[in-house]
């Protein structure tokens, strides 16, 4: 219930991102800064809290400035409200890290924002005297998550803003000019909602099988885990028998695993741009980069009819229709919008990483710093220096400094780099995965930057590393488990259960992280995790009936969200799998195209042309032509085309 309320909340909290002024209020989105210097969007948390928000990510270094302009209604005596927070408070930790200020025509206020408020709320900037044209800069004081959603300008000095729930998102809709309308984005024959490794590999295979697909994404870039932003390397084995065709597409995604691959390593690792060009690259898909799915509509039969999505930046909000739908947002985000039948584990599940690593300080260390226009923060190249990195006291963060952690492990003449930022650096174990997951991200970066200052100023190692990189998306592992016609088990891989309708093999263990007692101590909120795994003899192959909804009649699901219980998510998480599933989605999409049926018609009454469909691949050789890849002729392409979509 508590999701439930918290995403009916804010469904009226839509925005757009220009300034408003309405009754002599000025409200300004930060993400919607036409120039974000260093300062990054965070859109993770906005179906919560009504928006994105900027951060200033910059590992203990200051970012540069974001700069906006505005015009007032009238110049004269306004007072300034900022929401922000302070984010180490709901550790009662000492030390506000996230300070900044906020210029307004060059002179900064008094007020320090980001030292106040385990919550997010509106801090009190006090009155200035303001001309009618005001240029608005945030400037971060420290490098350490510094955090603002929007700055408010309030004629009335004795005007305060609500802090959230329906009267924030009626403040929003009011002064940012909201048009309860969205945009018309078009229809489609499938809607793919998430693009990460699953989504992608769906939306592409159904591309390629004469789908109209629209793959709508959150990011920037493509493959959610497996991209830059969080940088975990896809694992799973693909193309095994019966179906050897099954995993081409994925292997167009991401290349087989060399020696100098792996988790948190440099940004070109995980080549966003091959995984961009691919989906680019198919005619028949349409590609929408920075939208947020956050509101669906659903007929009185309960079939999907179209979904809403806002642009991550601007605020624009856009609706899509189509006649099937694809939840691969990890979270399951679509399927909780419109009813779909799902369980959560809230206590003892997998938690989530933010991967980091370090290295030596670097002799171009400016180009950082400077964040020139020319430059990709995110994949710089760098020469080592034998210059020092003197790191800051970090009191607000994990103490570490008399206790065991990988990398230290006890053994202070001899720390391990090669242990810091891994896979095990997680947390959130008995945390809500939605609703708490902003402290969950927070608390990996407290142990993180915890770990970093014992090494540098307790232990006076690395007097020349820095912290280099550090993810500040989630990457996480489980919440939402959306329910079909078979939910599979843990037992279901130790038995081998054969399924009729198998269509992608599961290669990795059951692998189940717990917070390891090791390094925990006593100490609440544990944030390093250790594998148990449960045996089986792989590869095992796993049903299409895990693949769509049992309530939601045009609804697939691919990735992390699938039909199956927690210990079984253990094996099918991982992502090369993953996108295994969305080629078998996608196949499945082009058969209920071409019978103009729902995913289960596919499995009682298409299973045959869904294996045949398997056999052939989704390849780019196999999928020259999509009426020869989707075995029919070409008259039937003709009429299918031509066919209306409801």
């Amino acid at each position: 219930m508590r999701i439930l309320a918290a995403l009916a909340t804010v469904l009226g909290s839509l925005f757009l991102a220009h300034p408003a002024q309405s009754q002599e209020l000025v409200l300004l989105e930060t993400e919607a800064f036409p120039e974000l210097g260093g300062w990054l969007v965070d859109q993770q948390f906005m179906d919560l809290m009504g928006s994105p928000y900027v951060l200033a990510h910059g590992l203990g270094e200051p970012v540069p400035d974001a700069v906006t302009s505005t015009t007032l209604p009238r110049s004269g005596v306004y007072r300034v409200w900022v929401r922000t927070r302070d984010w180490v408070a709901p550790w009662s930790a000492p030390g506000a890290p996230g300070k900044f200020q906020v210029v307004l025509n060059g002179q900064p206020l008094e007020t320090t924002f980001g030292t106040e408020g385990a919550q997010w709320h509106w801090q009190d900037g006090g009155e200035v005297q303001l001309s009618k044209d005001v240029r608005v800069v945030l400037h971060d004081l420290t490098g350490f998550e510094g955090r603002c959603d929007a700055i408010l300008l309030a004629k009335d000095t004795g005007y305060i803003p609500p802090d959230g729930g329906e009267a924030l998102a009626k403040l929003r809709s009011k002064h940012l000019g909201w048009d309860a309308a969205p945009a018309d984005g078009g229809e489609y024959d499938l809607v793919v909602v998430g693009g990460g490794i699953a989504g992608t590999s769906a939306a592409i295979t159904a591309a390629r099988l004469g789908v109209r697909v629209a793959l709508i994404q959150d990011r920037p870039v493509l493959g959610g885990n497996g991209s830059s932003e969080v940088r975990v390397w896809p694992e799973g084995k693909t193309n095994h028998e019966p179906y050897p065709r099954i995993g081409d597409v994925v292997a167009e995604l991401v290349r087989d695993k060399g020696p100098a691959d792996g988790n948190a390593k440099d940004a070109a690792v995980y080549d966003d741009q091959r995984k961009l060009d691919l989906a680019r690259a198919e005619p028949n898909l349409t590609l929408m980069l920075e939208q947020r799915v956050n509101a669906a509509s659903v007929s009185p039969e309960g079939r999907i009819l179209s979904v809403v999505s806002q642009d991550t930046r601007s605020g624009k909000r856009t609706r899509v229709r189509g006649r099937w739908f694809l939840d691969s947002t990890g979270d399951a985000v679509l399927g909780a919008l419109v009813g779909a039948d799902y369980e959560i584990t809230q206590t003892g599940h997998l938690g989530a990483s933010n991967l980091w690593n370090v290295d030596a300080v670097e002799k171009n260390e400016h180009q950082l710093q400077c964040l020139c226009e020319d430059d990709d923060p995110l994949s710089l190249n760098f020469t080592p220096s034998d210059e020092p990195a003197p790191f800051p006291r970090c009191p607000w963060a994990v103490d570490l400094s008399s206790r065991p952690f990988p990398g230290r492990d006890g053994d202070q003449a001899k720390p391990d780099l090669a242990k810091l930022g891994g896979w095990f650096w997680e947390s959130g174990f008995d945390k809500d995965p939605i609703l708490d997951m902003e402290e969950v991200r927070d608390q990996n970066l407290r142990a993180m930057y915890g770990a970093w200052d014992t090494l540098k100023n307790v232990d006076q190692k690395y007097p020349t590393h820095r912290l280099k990189w550090a993810a500040f998306v989630a990457g996480k592992r489980e919440s939402r488990r959306l329910l079909g016609d078979v939910v599979l088990s843990g037992e279901d891989f130790r038995q081998a259960t054969p399924y009729p309708d198998a269509c992608f093999p599961c290669t990795w263990k059951l692998d189940l992280h717990l917070a390891d007692p090791k390094f925990d101590q006593g100490g609440s909120d544990p944030f390093i995790s250790k594998a148990e795994f449960g045996p089986y003899t792989g590869p095992y192959w796993a049903p299409y009936r895990c693949l769509y909804s049992r309530n939601v009649g045009n609804l697939f699901m691919a990735g992390r969200n699938i039909s199956v219980n927690h210990e079984a998510l253990g094996a099918v998480r991982v992502m090369r799998t993953c996108g295994m599933m969305g080629e078998a989605v996608g196949m499945a999409v082009a058969l209920c195209k071409q019978h103009d049926c729902t995913p289960r018609d596919v499995y009682q009454t298409h299973l045959g042309d869904l294996k045949r469909l398997m056999q052939r691949g989704a390849g780019k050789a196999a999928t020259s032509t999509p009426v020869e890849a989707a075995g029919l002729k070409p008259q039937e392409a003709d009429d299918l085309d031509a066919r209306p979509v409801p």
